[in-house]
């Protein structure tokens, strides 16, 4: 006897790896993981936004088609993707107000 998954098994773990494979590249994309081709850390919003939609559509595609399980696991990814999505964005912001108000301070000084 075989312990070889059934056809619903095998796209299930299908399913979950393509789902993996998207919040791989979009935690990669936010720089929060190093690419595994240059070591380094890479940052492109665009290209993750663009992961994280995939995985959205992805799920109003499957829409009741996806069992409990598959459901809540993609449901789970792309919180997590979006939360530190924002996050990222948020850094963003937080940078450019720092940016500024560097020069203003830095006037200010050369007065004073």
């Amino acid at each position: 006897m075989t312990d070889t998954p059934n056809k619903e098994q095998l796209y299930s773990a299908l399913f979950m790896n393509l789902v993996l494979t998207f919040h791989a590249s979009a935690m990669q994309q936010m720089g929060k993981t190093k690419s595994p081709l240059t070591d380094k850390i890479e940052r492109d919003l665009e290209q993750a936004r663009m992961s994280i939609d995939m995985l959205d559509m992805l799920e109003k595609k499957t829409a009741n088609n996806l069992t409990k399980e598959e459901s809540d696991f993609l449901t789970r990814l792309l919180n997590e993707l979006k939360l530190n999505f924002v996050d990222e964005l948020n850094k963003d912001k937080t940078s450019e107000k720092k940016e500024e108000k560097k020069p203003a301070e830095e006037t200010s000084g050369k007065e004073g």
